[in-house]
């Protein structure tokens, strides 16, 4: 049924949150975990003349997104085949993106991330997933602190 399952991560707790449940979908299954994180660069940040500071940014931005992908396929059960992945985009279009490409067949993802106050004002990525993905998505919300 779940033969490749998509796991976006930020960094936040609901995303560490997914990754148990993504690991037991996987196991299940014997399906492959996409580890996905996406580097939203504001267009202003990779425009004309950004100049070396922001690539240097960029670089950095980067080396944590690769960092944090290869820690949260570290954490999946033992025999689950991952694939590590970086992109720069809006994460919403991004995991949308992906997920279609590569013919995926479940989205795990925590239902907030990083953002505060931008959540409220512009909608949350896991809200925006569930509502234009293709294949269904597993949302997993923390305990409440």
């Amino acid at each position: 049924m779940y033969d490749d399952v998509l796991l976006p991560v930020d960094g936040s707790q609901a995303s560490h949150d997914a990754i148990e449940h993504a690991g037991a979908v996987a196991d299940q299954f014997g399906a492959q975990v996409h580890v996905l994180a996406v580097i939203d660069l504001p267009t202003e940040a990779v425009g004309a003349g950004a100049g070396d500071a922001t690539a240097t940014v960029i670089e950095t931005l980067h080396d944590e997104a690769e960092q944090r992908v290869a820690e949260v396929a570290g954490r999946l059960p033992d025999g689950v085949a991952t694939t590590e992945v970086v992109l720069e985009g809006y994460p919403a279009a991004a995991i949308r993106e992906y997920a279609a490409e590569h013919d995926l067949d479940v989205i795990v993802m925590g239902t907030h991330g990083r953002t505060g106050v931008e959540r409220y004002l512009l909608g949350s990525t896991a809200e925006r997933v569930v509502r234009t993905a293709e294949p269904p998505v597993l949302t997993v919300g923390s305990p409440a602190e």
